[in-house]
């Protein structure tokens, strides 16, 4: 490493450490602070700042004593990547029944492509409505209806049927009521119009269905970043990204449609793709883009009895990088909350495991690439493990913890799917915490992070993140909980802002990186195997493992 990078290094253990079974705030502090500064320029991947990043990271395993937990003995998995960053449009424009709608980038649609094309173009293309464009024949539930969407823009709502519904429980369908399933992720609806043809994909916004407001779905700035396939094929979305709720209903109305009657009709499965008679997409706009390889880092605690079972914990390291400057100047989109926060609460796992005694299975440890990007980093990694799935005891994830205070309780996420669960509940009941369910599973955080390639997979998995639901606060109670989310989601989730304050209370970050660390352990000195519970739709993926 070069003097600066060692330089950073030492300012982040330098912390004065306290008793080695307590997680300290104090190096927490050090590790955001230091991950967050200037010098790593927003953490992107395939940047020199994914370089520091990554060299620091090492650094600090190395100090730990870990050792490599790579392929071939290496701290470092690579993970090509194809990135890409539209300019300005040559054309953009939709063609109606009632004249043009010109489309304002950013305001009106925000757009980004995954393919290597020097030009993203749509040639007058039609528009269908496809609903909610969910596939689902265990479900007996298609969109569909065999629509042929080659050559066209299938035109979805986000999230699932379901949700749409409300909170009227009379008219919850086949989609588990209020929480939401993978069908109604963003990154699912672009793949089934890619598995279909489509030439583009429109998601209409709507801030209560995906869990964001417009200025997140604009923060990536045309940029975007997909995993490179190993057979050179390519994505048919030559462009894919959102439409404004205004533009969107002020576009079905020129069609002749009335998309709040649309809304209502995609909630029964007997819909079918509505095509938008007359409406067609022309779109030219440049497209800068390069194959970068990024990378995984990883590394490993021997277990002394079984070594060949993994217990793996994990955190991204990646942000959003440089941006437009906010109204502090600040160009920098660091993610201290996200996930540098996460980064050093398993780095605190680590220092304590390694001054503990040796686990019996191996402990291993994730910081992954691309989480921003759609996950890439985590979905490389399950796409070509290490360490085999059917011999990975779970996977524990962190990713943005609350800085309010102490907490009398634990929120859940993804109640119903696996005995991490049950885990949970003991371990915070040692806290004398409580445990509460998720309050906005609507917002399907469950496949939001860096576990879900993991749970895919067949790997009982268990995310610590925040932002599911409103933490009874200590001080000011659930109230100050809810305070905490609307602030943060509201203000600088993704963006610049979302950097370390001296405000921060750590006091409940502690206690659920302390959870987290405690449950790890104990899975590493068990010969116990997670389960997933009757009905969850990755109980067949598990296979044979621990029987």
């Amino acid at each position: 490493m070069t003097k600066h990078l060692l330089m950073f290094a030492a300012l982040a253990c330098a912390a004065p450490a306290m008793a080695q079974d307590a997680i300290d705030p104090a190096n927490l502090t050090a590790t955001v602070r230091t991950m967050t500064d200037d010098w790593f320029q927003g953490r992107a991947p395939g940047t020199l700042g994914e370089e520091r990043t990554v060299g620091y990271l090492v650094g600090r395993f190395q100090a730990l004593g870990l050792r490599p937990g790579g392929p071939d003995g290496k701290w470092v998995q690579q993970v090509p990547l194809l990135h890409t960053r539209l300019g300005q449009p040559q054309q953009l424009e939709l063609a109606t029944p009632q004249g043009a709608l010109p489309l304002r980038l950013g305001t009106d649609a925000y757009l980004s492509t995954l393919r290597a094309d020097d030009v993203a173009r749509v040639a007058n293309a039609p528009l269908v409505f496809v609903g909610h464009g969910v596939s689902a024949p265990e479900r007996k539930w298609d969109d569909f209806k065999g629509q042929d969407l080659k050559g066209k823009v299938a035109v979805f709502l986000i999230n699932d049927p379901d949700f749409a519904a409300g909170h009227d429980e009379k008219v919850w369908g086949k989609f588990g009521g209020k929480t939401m399933t993978y069908y109604g992720r963003w990154t699912y609806k672009f793949e089934e119009a890619a598995r279909r043809g489509a030439v583009a994909a429109l998601i209409v916004h709507d801030a209560e269905g995906v869990g964001y407001g417009w200025n997140v779905i604009t923060s990536p700035g045309g940029e975007n970043y997909g995993l490179v396939r190993k057979d050179g094929s390519q994505t048919s979305l030559a462009l894919q990204g959102w439409l404004s709720h205004d533009i969107s209903d002020k576009l079905f109305a020129m069609a002749g449609l009335d998309l709040a009657k649309l809304r209502v009709a995609a909630r029964s499965a007997r819909f079918k793709p509505v095509p938008l008679e007359g409406v067609t997409l022309a779109a030219a706009i440049p497209s800068r883009h390069e194959v970068v390889t990024s990378q995984n880092v990883l590394a490993r605690l021997p277990g002394t009895k079984r070594p060949d079972e993994v217990v793996m914990l994990g955190a991204h390291w990646d942000a959003y990088g440089q941006g437009a400057p906010d109204a502090q100047g600040r160009i920098y989109r660091a993610g201290a909350n996200d996930d540098a926060l996460g980064v050093a609460g398993v780095l605190e796992i680590a220092r304590r495991m390694v001054a503990g005694p040796a686990p019996q299975r191996s402990v291993v440890f994730g910081f992954w690439t691309a989480e921003e990007r759609g996950l890439l980093g985590s979905e490389a990694y399950a796409q070509d493990p290490v360490y085999p799935m059917d011999k990975t005891v779970a996977n524990l994830t962190i990713d943005v913890l609350q800085t309010a205070g102490r907490a009398r309780d634990v929120v859940l996420i993804g109640k119903g799917q696996s005995s991490m669960e049950d885990e949970l509940l003991a371990f915070a009941t040692r806290q004398g915490r409580t445990i509460t369910p998720e309050n906005l599973p609507e917002r399907g955080l469950f496949y939001r992070a860096d576990h879900f390639p993991f749970a895919k997979r067949g790997v009982p998995v268990l995310l610590m993140m925040s932002l599911a639901g409103a933490s009874d606060i200590v001080e000011g109670g659930r109230a100050a909980g809810q305070a905490w989310i609307d602030d943060y989601t509201g203000r600088c989730y993704h963006q610049a802002c979302d950097a370390w304050d001296e405000k921060w209370n750590l006091d409940g970050a502690v206690q659920d990186i302390d959870l987290l660390g405690a449950i790890a352990t104990d899975l590493a000195n068990s010969s116990r195997w997670p389960s997933w519970k009757p009905g969850s739709e990755f109980a067949a993926a598990r296979g044979k493992a621990g029987k």
